[in-house]
């Protein structure tokens, strides 16, 4: 039967309406999600060492992710000649957003983690949408109950800094955290280049706890299958997305940029071959700072390589 709900409703452009995530509906009790993705918003930027302003990045995303909301017909790739998304299959809802409170770290951490753990107990698949990289301590630490992750990591920085000065929950420190965590079994941590914010005594550090590091010219001179057969397969990934694992060509509008970044495809190529390798359980997309970026091609790329991996998810869990 087919879904006659857009003909008989509203036009509905990008522009009009309210601005959740993909114009997914809203559900703010969070004891009563029900759906196969909940998205949250995790405006926390406290942990940034250089230019703030990635806590207006999940406002960004969805506003840019309006774009990408398909209406009633799903988005046919001509490619893969398949159409993902298609309506009434995949059931997205927007749950708003951990509640920050200025200045405290530890209980905006708190409260975020708390926000994941309700999106887990209902079985929907987490989409975070941060704030900074230090959003990922507390997402990864919602999972302590669940079966075990490899996490998967784009990023142009290492994040696996011990402790400077007293800090040990910023944004150079959460793949370290992540690593000290019973349930996250390795990680895969690609694009990571040039002069980073991690010593030699912490990439020493990362591959002893089991972590697979490499470069954006590692990745190019593997190719995405050769990627792909370093990570481990079978397994329950946790993305994690930092914006300026990307070029700041594509990607200018985040706090710490770093040239010689991938490029849309590179990642893109990855994620879908990911996607039909292991189950996905989890992801985090963090550092856009909008005010960087004048044009608005930072959030944009955000919302559509997140709604172009939710597809290749989705897609693969109908095909099991």
């Amino acid at each position: 039967m087919v879904d006659d709900t857009y003909n008989k409703g509203r036009l509905n452009l990008p522009f009009v309406g309210h601005c959740t995530f993909a114009k997914s509906p809203p559900c703010l009790d969070w004891d009563a999600i029900d759906a196969d993705v909940a998205v949250l918003g995790v405006p926390f930027d406290m942990g940034t060492q250089y230019r703030p302003g990635a806590r207006f990045g999940p406002r960004a995303i969805r506003e840019a992710s309006t774009l990408f909301s398909f209406g009633h017909a799903g988005a046919y790739d001509f490619e893969d000649d398949i159409t993902y998304m298609p309506a009434g299959q995949v059931r997205i809802v927007d749950i708003g957003d951990a509640d920050i409170v200025h200045t405290n770290t530890e209980k905006s951490h708190a409260n975020t983690e708390t926000a994941v753990r309700a999106i887990l107990k209902s079985g929907a698949l987490p989409v975070m949408l941060g704030g900074d990289h230090a959003v990922h301590a507390p997402c990864i630490a919602a999972y302590s109950d669940q079966e075990p992750v490899h996490i998967i990591h784009f990023d142009a920085h290492l994040d696996f800094v011990d402790e400077r000065h007293g800090v040990r929950y910023g944004h150079g420190n959460p793949l370290r955290r992540a690593s000290e965590m019973d349930w996250v079994t390795g990680m895969t941590q690609m694009g990571i280049r040039n002069v980073s914010s991690s010593n030699k005594s912490d990439y020493d550090d990362a591959r002893a706890a089991g972590s697979d590091i490499l470069s954006v010219r590692d990745v190019r001179r593997l190719g995405a299958g050769g990627t792909l057969a370093r990570i481990p397969a079978g397994k329950r990934y946790y993305v994690t997305i930092d914006i300026d694992g990307f070029d700041p060509s594509i990607a200018p509008g985040t706090g710490t940029p770093s040239h010689g970044g991938f490029q849309y495809y590179e990642v893109l190529e990855i994620l879908q071959g990911l996607a039909g390798q292991g189950d996905v359980v989890g992801i985090d997309l963090v550092e856009v700072a909008p005010a960087y970026d004048p044009a608005g091609i930072t959030p944009i790329l955000a919302a559509q390589l997140l709604m172009n991996f939710l597809g290749f998810i989705f897609h693969q869990r109908g095909d099991k």
